[in-house]
């Protein structure tokens, strides 16, 4: 087999030679081409490999950034709406207390409104019951003073031992004196 090889390359007789293709530069075709594939599988097996494991990582990891970036977005989400609707609770807790503020404050008002009237009414009592007792106190006074105006007229009376008509006349006399507005409240 050697010689239909050697042959072939060597061509026939009388032909050269095209690329100068001998046995030798076909076997050592052969080992080049082995020693690619080799190097191929060995630098696939320690370049490759761990290059492509790298990138599934990374992959893997990007994925799961991904992942975590959405669920924390969601949750941000469902955050910012509990917050919102808060809001929206205490704007209305904010009216609610200010509503229950001013119903307090009218209360306070009719209360002290209503003491203030009380104590007012208290007041005329007192002075309505201080003026009935200085009524009387003037009352007793006068009654005082008729006394002893009455004591001063019997002893004018009985040292001038006078008659009825001249005590009479030191009655009316003496009423005139007091006055009938005295006399008569």
């Amino acid at each position: 087999m050697n010689i239909g090889i050697n042959m072939l390359l060597s061509g026939v007789e009388g032909y050269e030679r095209l690329f100068d293709l001998d046995l030798q530069l076909l076997s050592d075709s052969v080992l080049t081409l082995i020693a690619v594939f080799a190097l191929f599988l060995i630098l696939s097996y320690n370049l490759f490999n761990p290059a492509r494991k790298m990138l599934e990582d990374r992959k893997n990891r990007i994925q799961n950034d991904i992942s975590t970036a959405q669920s924390d977005k969601e949750a941000a989400l469902a955050m910012k709406e509990e917050y919102e609707g808060k809001l929206k609770d205490i704007d209305k807790e904010v009216d609610q207390i200010l509503s229950d503020a001013r119903q307090k404050a009218l209360a306070n008002e009719h209360k002290i409104i209503e003491e203030a009237r009380e104590e007012a009414a208290g007041i005329i009592q007192r002075a309505n019951a201080e003026a009935e007792l200085e009524k009387k106190r003037v009352v007793d006074e006068v009654k005082q003073e008729m006394i002893s105006i009455a004591s001063l007229m019997a002893g004018k009376v009985v040292s001038a031992n006078i008659d009825t008509t001249i005590q009479d006349s030191l009655i009316d006399e003496t009423l005139k004196e007091i006055g009938d507005s005295t006399w008569l409240s």
